[in-house]
C-alpha cells in the first residue's frame, strides 16, 4: 500500500514538476498546485470512463449517463475525498516533492518516461474504449 500511495504522489509530483515547467514558457507559475490535481483528476476521470465503458460493452448495456447515477457519482466522489486528503486538505504533497527532487537525475529521468507510458496508455484506453463503446451502440440498433 505504502508503494501505491509513493507512485500516486510521484505522477502528481512529475505532473506538477512538468506544469512548472511550462508555466515558465508562457507567462509564469501561478496555481501549479492547483492545476496539477486538477491534471490529475481528469486522468482518473478518464480511467473511470474507461471502465464504465467497458463494463456496459462487456455486460452489453446501453449508458444513459447521468451524473447522479450511483456508478458514476460514488466513484467521483471517492476520487475527490482521496484527492482533497492527499493534495488540499494537508501539504505531505509537498514532503514528497522534495523527496522527489532528491532523486538523481537519471532516476527523475526514468520516472518521467514511465509517468508518460502511464498517461498516454490511460489516453489510448480512453480512446480505444470510446470506440468501441461507438462501434458497439451501432450494433445495438
Amino acid at each position: 500500500m505504502k508503494k501505491i500511495k509513493r507512485a500516486y504522489y510521484y505522477l502528481f509530483y512529475k505532473i506538477y514538476k512538468s506544469i512548472i515547467y511550462t508555466s515558465e514558457k508562457v507567462g509564469g507559475e501561478f496555481w501549479s498546485d492547483f492545476k496539477a490535481g486538477l491534471a490529475l483528476g481528469a486522468l482518473e476521470i478518464l480511467l473511470l470512463a474507461s471502465i464504465l465503458t467497458y463494463y456496459s460493452i462487456i455486460n452489453n448495456i446501453k449508458l444513459d449517463i447521468e451524473v447522479t447515477y450511483p456508478i458514476i457519482l460514488i466513484p467521483l466522489i471517492l476520487l475527490f475525498i482521496l484527492n482533497y486528503f492527499a493534495f488540499i486538505h494537508t501539504d505531505i504533497w509537498k514532503e514528497y516533492n522534495k523527496e522527489f527532487d532528491r532523486f538523481s537525475t537519471e532516476k527523475n529521468r526514468k520516472g518521467t518516461i514511465i509517468v508518460w507510458i502511464i498517461v498516454i496508455i490511460i489516453f489510448v484506453n480512453f480512446l480505444g474504449s470510446a470506440y468501441y463503446l461507438h462501434k458497439n451502440i451501432f450494433k445495438m440498433y
